[in-house]
């Protein structure tokens, strides 16, 4: 049996804080090198076990004599549970590992419901931070080939991702899409895209290439980057004017150039009552025709 260079718990060795460096030995671990790492500003050593592994450990735990060895010959410390055949959500530990997480924790080698095989903390298992292999998080693969979701029809299992599987399909417009199987299953995705197109189009109601919603909002709503206080009136800083100008029909007139605001901004209203105005009351008694005819 390895015997250890030093007695940790030897105050008289160390003093009241044992160094730790290059060469240092606890039990049946030698500090090797530095790794670069930090843990709550603690230098993280690579330290090397009498058996050839290598472990992480920081300058505290190192200190604290916690860990003395890789795992190779202490399986569970005193001070460590034996969480052996215990349930944590869909795991159940069967056996303490060699390896040690970076805080010196025993990771436990688990067997999930579903099959799997997943190594965990046990601090972790017994805070029941860690219940699954991953796939409580993740939705397992359906057999959807042929279904309808939408506009969509499910025709290829493409992979999956991160733990989400994707479906390829294809929409009634005659487009194939690539959507994941969680906005299938909860309705977020029901089409190509070309849905929330023809939504968008109808909700803006074009008539000549010009949205009667937009029309009737010039009014009411200015854009954000206004600083006039009426649409299509703004102020050239380089010829110190105010300038009035409307867009119609998917084209810009421009008005002219004024002194002062209140003009340009008489001179844009009067441009609305010619152009919208009439535009609009020809849209509407058409509308009305229409709905008296039927």
């Amino acid at each position: 049996m390895y015997i250890a260079e030093y007695n940790i718990h030897n105050k008289q060795d160390w003093g009241d804080i044992m160094k730790v460096e290059v060469g240092t030995v606890v039990g049946n671990l030698t500090v090797d090198s530095d790794s670069g790492l930090r843990k709550n500003r603690y230098t993280v050593w690579k330290c090397k076990c009498i058996c050839g592994k290598e472990i992480l450990l920081d300058t505290r735990t190192i200190q604290r004599g916690t860990v003395l060895d890789c795992g190779c010959i202490t399986k569970v410390k005193k001070n460590i549970h034996d969480i052996s055949n215990q349930r944590f959500g869909r795991l159940i530990a069967v056996r303490p590992l060699e390896k040690r997480d970076q805080s010196g924790g025993v990771l436990w080698e688990c067997k999930c419901d579903c099959g799997n095989v997943c190594y965990a903390s046990g601090i972790q298992l017994r805070k029941g931070n860690i219940k699954s292999c991953g796939c409580l998080s993740h939705p397992t693969i359906k057999n959807w080939f042929g279904k309808r979701f939408g506009k969509l029809i499910v025709i290829k299992y493409v992979g999956k991702q991160k733990g989400v599987h994707y479906w390829k399909c294809k929409c009634d417009c005659g487009k194939e899409t690539i959507v994941s199987q969680t906005n299938l299953q909860n309705g977020h995705t029901k089409s190509c895209g070309c849905l929330q197109t023809e939504s968008g189009i109808k909700n803006l109601k074009l008539i000549e290439g010009t949205s009667i919603s937009k029309l009737e909002a010039t009014n009411k709503r200015l854009y954000k980057t206004n600083t006039s206080g009426f649409n299509g009136v703004y102020y050239a800083k380089k010829n110190r004017k105010w300038i009035a100008q409307i867009s119609f029909k998917r084209k810009t007139y421009y008005l002219g150039e004024f002194d002062n605001k209140q003009e340009a901004i008489e001179c844009r209203k009067e441009a609305n009552r010619c152009l919208y105005d009439s535009f609009l009351e020809k849209y509407y008694s058409e509308a009305k025709n229409k709905r008296n005819y039927r």
